[in-house]
């Protein structure tokens, strides 16, 4: 198997590893609004959750020695793709039209991202400077995120934005440290300090982006996982096209394919964001309906666990 099509089978791996974990957390959190971050710990289910981005971050990490971040990061769009049906079944409704919608046009705009993203296996890396500036840049960027805006709804949406990034760079990050890691001198790389620098921050930023993403679930699903959705590859990109000598290919016909794609995809994505968020106060088929006229302060005790 050539390194494109080993990138991509764990790229698909490693999204549906995250979107049972992102179905998962969010269901935990609607479930554990009062107890908040301390409760959860105590749940089970939610280490459960831990051991799935976990295993989507191996995934992760193993395409992306085998392919660039313009190409690994994109599919994680299919995190959204795989979470709609895996949502509703566990919500007990049936996928909407309009999350079908979505799929199909997130699927067609990243079937034409790839043969444009698709390269050799990376071998390019980031300096210790370069590291460390676009820590201290996507630091800056998620402090800003998180302290602005009002709202729950738009709590969530910035908190996810701010997991996009931070996953974006411990992504490019984690690139730096597995082609360092493989190349014919490693016993002099981790002598060095770039190899430790970099895996404290790759930890760093996991960790952040864990917790940031579980904050964000507590406004729903749809809208924030479409938000971290979409800034993780964008975050990525910029990385990789500025400091790792990637490109598109195909010259300007490449460049309008990867725009067409991307818009194809975003808009998948906002169609799935819009769908989740209506289907949100559902009560599940199983369930009696809500009675909003007698109880309406009972209403979100509806949401399945």
């Amino acid at each position: 198997m050539n390194p494109t099509a080993m990138a991509v089978v764990l790229a698909l791996a490693s999204a549906v590893a995250y979107a049972t974990a992102a179905v998962t957390q969010e269901r935990l959190a609607a479930g554990g609004r009062q107890g908040g971050l301390p409760r959860l710990l105590l749940r089970g289910a939610w280490w459960g959750a831990v051991g799935l981005n976990c295993a989507g971050a191996l995934l992760h990490v193993a395409a992306l020695n085998y392919g660039p971040l313009t190409l690994v990061q994109p599919l994680g769009a299919l995190t959204l793709v795989a979470a709609v049906p895996l949502g509703a079944r566990l919500a007990g409704r049936r996928v909407l039209r309009i999350e079908w919608r979505g799929v199909v046009l997130a699927l067609l705009g990243l079937g034409a991202l790839l043969p444009v993203t698709a390269g050799a296996a990376p071998h390019n890396t980031l300096s210790l400077p370069e590291a460390l500036s676009v820590a201290a840049v996507a630091l800056a960027l998620i402090a800003l995120l998180i302290r602005q805006g009002h709202g729950a709804r738009g709590h969530g949406i910035r908190h996810a934005a701010a997991s996009g990034v931070t996953s974006g760079v411990a992504s490019a990050l984690t690139q730096t440290l597995t082609v360092a890691l493989a190349a014919p001198r490693t016993a002099a790389a981790i002598a060095s300090w770039r190899v430790p620098v970099v895996a404290f921050l790759i930890a760093a930023f996991a960790v952040t982006g864990l917790l940031l993403s579980q904050s964000a679930y507590a406004s729903g699903l749809g809208a924030p996982l479409a938000t971290l959705t979409l800034a993780n590859p964008v975050a990525a990109a910029v990385i990789g096209l500025t400091f790792l000598g990637e490109r598109l290919h195909g010259g300007p016909a490449g460049t309008t394919l990867a725009l067409a794609g991307a818009a194809a995809a975003a808009r998948g994505v906002v169609l799935l964001s819009r769908a989740a968020h209506r289907s949100e106060p559902q009560a599940p088929v199983d369930s009696p309906p809500p009675q909003l006229t007698t109880t309406p302060v009972a209403a979100g005790s509806l949401r399945p666990l």
